[in-house]
């Protein structure tokens, strides 16, 4: 086990460096970048200028219009028209972009191998700084969604299957298609205008992990005023994300309990109990595990998304998703490298979950 654990870990690394050349190929073609970013302000400024030169006089207002005119060039940067090449090529420098593509994806690789993401073009932070500043928002999330889950998930799933057909599992496939139907954000919006001061109740509150004097509160209270600030967000994400788990766990079981071997079983008088965890569990279980590090990153780095802005919960979904609209290059990165990371342990941590649950499985001779 030492030695394929050890492999997986070696192969980690082209993984992400795939991963890193895709995306980075993607985010040098997309139009628009930091420096763009800041020859449209700069564009904005001079028009600014030029009216306001224009309102004290018309031969003020030409000799402004003519000296950006005369600093015409033909960068490789649209709006570029009138800036000087002076200043566009310091530009360049200060974003990184004096080197050639190939070279800077290089020095970024150097760099991602010590952890050093460099530092964000506008929030004058590192970005490691950034990511682990809002690492525990998104991971007190994930986590306790992704927990919740699973808890509700599996027993509701193994007892419709048991119960296949009967008024139980009818009524609790009403719940199932609910959570379906309607998004994780949309209960979150209704659980804000009925429990969050919104129309009725002001039970909990819209916005933020804790209070703001969190930190002279006792540690009892910190615990509470934690979990009193998760309760709408988890909620939310729960009621939107258990009813696929639920249908699979069913599902997987219901495969299980039709086979031959549950029949063999029955026969020989063992009881319903020990047939059920003690044979079908164990096989109808390792699809629902499989599905653990998706469900897990899907509900750390999408779901909680919409939630982060709705219950302004300042995490690394929300960072990427700004960065990305920005351009903010290290910050899209960084965060790229760290969900990816994330997710390729995760994977690993699931293949090795399968061995626990079934020692017939052996990856080593794999």
């Amino acid at each position: 086990m030492i030695d394929y654990i050890l492999r997986r870990i070696f192969l980690i690394i082209p993984t992400l460096l795939g991963i890193l050349v895709v995306n980075f190929l993607i985010i040098q073609a997309a139009p628009g970048g930091p420096v763009e970013k800041v020859i449209a302000q700069i564009k904005g400024n001079e028009v600014s200028v030029t009216e306001r030169f224009s309102t004290s006089g018309g031969e003020q207002a030409n000799t402004a219009q003519n000296k950006i005119q005369s600093n015409f060039n033909d960068s490789k940067y649209r709006g570029s028209q009138g800036i000087d090449p002076d200043l566009i090529k310091e530009l360049e420098k200060q974003y990184g972009f004096d080197k050639p593509a190939y070279q800077r994806f290089f020095l970024m690789l150097k760099n991602y191998v010590l952890f050093d993401f460099g530092e964000s073009f506008y929030k004058d932070k590192k970005v490691i700084e950034l990511i682990i500043e809002k690492l525990p928002v998104s991971i007190s999330l994930g986590l306790w969604t992704t927990l919740l889950v699973y808890l509700i998930s599996i027993p509701l799933g193994i007892k419709k299957a048991v119960k296949d057909g009967s008024e139980f599992d009818i009524y609790t496939s009403s719940l199932v298609i609910i959570g379906y139907a309607i998004p994780g954000f949309l209960f979150a919006i209704f659980l804000i205008v009925l429990f969050a001061g919104g129309s009725y109740f002001d039970f909990f509150p819209l916005r933020g992990l804790v209070s703001d004097n969190w930190s002279e509160l006792s540690t009892l209270n910190k615990i509470k005023d934690y979990f009193w600030h998760l309760a709408l967000p988890i909620l939310a994400m729960v009621i939107g994300g258990f009813a696929s788990l639920t249908m699979l766990t069913k599902n997987a079981f219901l495969d299980e309990i039709n086979k031959q071997y549950v029949v063999t079983a029955r026969a020989k008088g063992i009881s319903e109990k020990k047939v059920l965890y003690g044979h079908v569990f164990r096989n109808a279980m390792l699809i629902v595990i499989s599905g653990f590090p998706a469900a897990f990153i899907n509900i750390l780095f999408t779901s909680s998304l919409l939630i982060e802005v709705i219950f302004s919960l300042d995490g690394l979904g929300l960072l990427g998703f700004e960065a990305a609209l920005g351009r903010d290059y290290p910050v899209v990165f960084g965060s790229l490298y760290i969900f990816t990371l994330i997710g390729l342990l995760l994977k690993l941590i699931s293949d090795l979950t399968y061995v626990l649950i079934d020692p017939r499985i052996d990856f080593e001779t794999r």
